[in-house]
């Protein structure tokens, strides 16, 4: 057991709002789910040889461009277009190039255009908006007359989050969709129900993507009619990405595991599961295995370094761990007390581990953003001990950096070959995709936790308290104003999509991801501390394999 440093009461005073939280919901479950190679490397043989099926029916839809658009759709939508991205991106600027063309010859029905301007504008083609102003009436109204069609307000309602700033139209599409699917879903099908249902809770553009999968492909099995040979390759895929997931949190179980987190940090969150899952959530192709997990490390130490400056830490102890961590140095160990020097030497070793010269100056990285979120950790705690709350401003510009992205993207791209000082630089300069990516996480978990019972428990301030504090209004305008915050946030993301880009666009997918995750988990309530309510997504994600 870890040597807890005494303390008076006096000190104790001082020490972070100690949380009783529920313990892990997974236990030891994934130590012992890994599949053995052989079956991963059989199932994998499978898919490739499906895998060459559906890439010759990419390439024959391309003779009309409705079944074209309508097939690229659906392989994103499945969950499998990352096999033929090269395919698809060429098949795109082709499209775009004779878009205007296009548009001057044919009269396109509304779920074709919506799908075109989603899948162009996800791929980072900036088609106009303009295109749905036929769907207009005199009075500037959106015809009611399109309602009837189902699918097609359905593809319109999808393709609204892709909005940048100035597309006001897409803002009255947004609300003329969201209306009509809720008077539509009383009166479909339960299948289509569902489907409605799903989409107006989990829009896709805002979703994780392999959530997003299982869910539409559940919808085309039943959704007529649905091609045999494309339903296969999905949950064959779906199903082989499901086992690799099932070693990674094996592999993960014993690093954790070893590391014996539980018994030498007992406040610390045991949320390995959970975590995973949000690294899994920020970039789930198989080729990113390695990136995959380095970035749920750094979730799951950047976890019990949060959980050591807000819930447990003194004032004093805080302060001498962020002095230790800005000089990062193994001697600095001496001076942390016995709590504390476990942590440290496990974030030392996480960046220490020198294997080549690439290695080194990423990892150089990923020190100087765990250095920057100890900083940051012990201003937020200093606020919290004092009950001083700083100014909206002051604290959006903390809450960049506590919302951990730049922290989890250092250990993306020190987990990616390919990438260096070019995305690090990047990164660095704070590009809107980014910030709003990060603020996303922090924002969300505020709100969350003025309207659960986080400010029961001492947690002070939030964004909600600085908002209202500064702008002398009541806390319902304040997280009213702050979700409007969020939306331009998304449209100004959606910019940073669009080509030309300064990285390559899985790092872009990367950081829409991150704040994706952001929603899933802070929606109501926060459901990395709370995993219970995480129990049914786990389940789908990593324990049972679609029936074929």
């Amino acid at each position: 057991m870890a040597v807890q440093t005494p303390t008076t009461p006096e000190q104790d005073i001082l020490r972070g709002c100690l949380k009783n939280l529920p313990r892990s919901v997974w236990g030891q479950t994934f130590a012992s789910l890994a599949p053995h190679d052989s079956e991963l490397e059989s199932h994998m043989k499978e898919v490739e040889v499906m895998k060459v099926k559906v890439k010759n029916m990419l390439f024959k839809s391309r003779e009309e461009l409705t079944t074209n658009i309508q097939f690229i759709n659906l392989l994103c939508r499945l969950g499998v277009s990352y096999h033929f991205e090269d395919e698809i991106d060429e098949q795109l600027n082709g499209i775009f190039t004779m878009l205007p063309k296009l548009l001057e010859d044919n009269d396109y029905d509304l779920g074709t255009l919506a799908n075109l301007f989603r899948v162009l504008r996800q791929y980072g083609y900036k088609m106009t908006c303009d295109v749905f102003e036929k769907f207009k009436d005199g009075d500037g109204e959106f015809k009611e007359g399109i309602a009837n069609d189902v699918k097609g307000i359905l593809c319109l309602y999808e393709a609204c989050f892709l909005a940048i700033r100035g597309e006001d139209i897409l803002d009255e599409a947004l609300a003329f969709t969201r209306k009509h699917l809720a008077i539509l879903v009383e009166n479909s099908s339960p299948h289509l129900q569902k489907f409605i249902r799903n989409s107006l809770m989990y829009p896709s553009h805002r979703t994780m993507e392999r959530l997003d999968a299982l869910h539409y492909i559940s919808f085309y099995e039943e959704d007529e009619p649905a091609d045999e040979t494309l339903l296969k390759f999905s949950k064959l895929d779906y199903n082989g990405l499901q086992l690799l997931y099932r070693k990674e949190l094996a592999l993960i179980s014993k690093w954790w595991n070893d590391l014996n987190i539980a018994e030498n940090i007992p406040y610390a969150r045991d949320r390995l599961v959970e975590t995973y899952m949000w690294a899994l959530g920020s970039v789930f192709e198989p080729q990113y295995s390695i990136a995959r997990i380095l970035v749920y490390k750094f979730v799951a130490l950047m976890t019990t370094m949060d959980d050591t400056y807000d819930s447990y830490g003194t004032i004093d102890e805080i302060r001498i761990l962020t002095d230790a961590l800005q000089r990062f140095t193994i001697d600095a160990v001496d001076e942390l007390p016995e709590y504390m020097k476990f942590l440290y030497r496990v974030l030392f070793d996480f960046i220490e581990k020198k294997d080549t010269q690439e290695y080194s100056y990423k990892a150089t990285f990923v020190k100087e953003m765990i250095q920057e979120l100890a900083t940051s950790y012990q201003l937020e705690r200093i606020w919290n001990t004092y009950r001083k709350a700083p100014s909206f401003d002051e604290y959006i510009k903390i809450g960049k950096v506590t919302g951990g992205y730049d922290g989890t993207a250092a250990a993306f791209v020190l987990g990616v070959k390919n990438m260096g000082m070019n995305e690090i630089s990047w990164i660095r300069n704070n590009p809107e995709i980014a910030v709003g990516s990060s603020l996303s996480l922090r924002l969300l978990n505020d709100i969350d936790g003025v309207l659960t019972d986080e400010t029961n428990r001492g947690e002070f301030p939030k964004a909600v308290d600085c908002y209202t504090i500064q702008y002398g209004v009541s806390q319902d305008e304040a997280i009213k104003a702050i979700k409007k915050i969020l939306e331009n946030k998304w449209k100004e993301m959606n910019e940073d999509l669009l080509k030309p880009t300064m990285v390559p666009r899985i790092l872009l997918k990367y950081t829409l991801n991150y704040g994706r995750m952001s929603i899933l988990f802070y929606q109501g309530t926060d459901l990395f501390t709370y995993g219970h309510n995480m129990k049914e997504h786990i389940t789908s994600l990593f324990i049972n394999p679609l029936p074929m």
